[in-house]
């Protein structure tokens, strides 16, 4: 069964394995209490054990560099039809959500830099803007792409 709607990951493109789970997590959680419907219902396996109902929807991990992210955030946030929800640098350096309110009031929009962001709406609006960014790949080599911002305010490590 082909789903109506489509709901992707996109994860800055070098950022590092575990900082991308993390991230990836914290949009799931966040764009799931935002869909329209509720996980699926729960089930029970051959043995009788209960699982927990999963969302109807895969979920692909996709990358872009952060100009392709920050482009993406604003296109799917214009359009009220879709659904989005981003993951920044300000967020991910907070130590509290009361500290990310706070850093993020402080913040100018111009100078948030994405590090993942969620999108979810009708199949074919969503495939349109994400169907150049490929799946994003833990071992792929780790460098700052060319819109990178400038080292002192990113704190993604380089892997040797």
């Amino acid at each position: 069964m082909t789903l109506a709607t489509k709901l992707v990951i996109v994860i800055r493109a070098d950022l590092p394995a575990a900082w991308a789970a993390n991230a990836a997590a914290v949009l799931a959680l966040s764009l799931g209490g935002r869909l329209p419907h509720p996980p699926a219902a729960d089930a029970k396996d051959g043995s009788g054990e209960p699982h927990a109902g999963l969302n109807h929807h895969p979920v692909p991990i996709l990358s872009a560099s952060a100009d392709q992210l920050r482009a993406l955030y604003r296109t799917v946030r214009a359009d009220g039809d879709l659904i989005t929800v981003a993951f920044d640098e300000v967020a991910r350096r907070a130590r509290t959500y009361d500290d990310y309110v706070a850093a993020l009031a402080a913040t100018p929009a111009d100078e948030i830099h994405y590090v993942a962001v969620a999108a979810y709406g009708p199949r074919n609006r969503i495939t349109a803007l994400t169907k150049r960014f490929p799946l994003y790949a833990a071992d792929a080599p780790v460098t700052a792409p060319p819109d990178a911002p400038p080292q002192e305010s990113w704190a993604v490590p380089h892997r040797r």
